[in-house]
């Protein structure tokens, strides 16, 4: 088998390019580098530009006419810049992936994974979140994933094309054998300021802690990015006997999610020295989250996470200390 991975530059896309590798599927990525990195696409055949870019497409179809799949990962994800810059996000991520498609199809591609985001449910009283769960997407990010899985569902509904699309919550860690991780020295989510705090040793700011969970803090889906690569691999090798016709959601998720103070504690469980917490009151738009089950990817896909929060945050500690080695700049 060999797959087109486009945005295969990214943190995501780049692991899954590198668990397809292992189980043997040749890959190709194409990546604008926008956010993807060079570094992660040395060993691969790589071709810089835009999913959009009718030309560029044709021609690595043309290239490479044993293409069997692609797996779509390349998308603006920073919310906090979707909502800064609506127009930007919905030109990149719904406007560009209209083009995709259709470029797929000219080429007579009939298959593609999605990846996409379980931002776009709304929680249910439980906190959990099943594939038919309402939708209720918070943020113009998160609005572009569910607008993109729509609008894939209406052309599958006529075309010949299917699309599988992977919802998940919060990837963390690195690729195991520490070839890909998180491009950003400071990312901004919660195991990054723990990082940070650990790293400047400095308390952990714990925003929240009244919200009605198990221990007031918090909720979310942390699985580990390698979890998450492998359920691409799973999806491509189990596609035409998942999905026959038209298009289908698949949550990517513990299945139990993991709140604030337990992160924290896993944390403190890897780290050599350990982080202290400061309690604060919550911040506007706080909110208490949400986590998937997973019963449909364990049926379908044969597919349950296979890595622990703990081994996460520990790859995540490893990467941060060889992330300068492997990138440049």
């Amino acid at each position: 088998m060999k797959v087109l991975i486009a945005g295969g530059a990214g943190y995501i896309g780049s692991t899954v390019a590198s668990a397809c590798s292992d189980a043997g599927i040749d890959v190709v990525v194409l990546d604008s580098l926008v956010t993807g990195r060079r570094e992660f696409v040395a060993d691969r055949p790589f071709y810089e530009g835009d999913i959009a870019d009718s030309p560029l497409v044709d021609r690595i179809f043309a290239e490479h006419p044993d293409i069997d799949a692609v797996v779509h990962c390349a998308a603006l994800i920073v919310v906090p810049d979707s909502v800064a810059d609506p127009v930007g996000y919905y030109r990149a991520n719904v406007a560009k992936s209209l083009d995709f498609v259709e470029h797929l199809l000219r080429n007579g591609c009939s298959r593609m994974v999605f990846s996409s985001s379980a931002a776009i449910y709304g929680a249910e009283p439980d906190l959990t979140v099943t594939e038919d769960s309402a939708l209720d997407p918070q943020s113009p990010y998160a609005r572009t994933k569910a607008v993109c899985e729509g609008m894939f569902a209406d052309i599958t509904a006529t075309r010949p094309i299917r699309v599988l699309s992977l919802r998940y919550f919060n990837p963390i860690g690195a690729d195991p054998r520490m070839r890909t991780g998180l491009q950003l020295r400071r990312p901004s989510h919660a195991l990054g300021k723990m990082i940070e705090a650990y790293e400047e040793k400095t308390p952990f700011p714990l925003t929240g802690t009244d919200f009605p969970t198990r221990d007031g803090s918090g909720i979310r889906d942390y699985i580990h990015v390698w979890d998450l690569a492998t359920a691409h691999v799973a999806a491509l090798q189990r596609f035409d006997a998942v999905l026959e016709r038209g298009s289908l959601a698949i949550n990517l998720g513990t299945g139990t999610g993991t709140t604030v103070r337990e992160l924290l504690d896993a944390f403190n469980s890897v780290a050599d020295e350990p982080v202290a917490a400061v309690e604060l009151e919550r911040r506007p738009g706080d909110v208490v989250g949400a986590y998937t089950r997973s019963d449909r990817a364990r049926r379908l896909l044969g597919w349950e996470p296979r890595h622990s929060v703990a081994e996460g945050i520990r790859h995540s500690l490893e990467w941060a200390k060889v992330r300068d080695k492997v990138l440049t700049s």
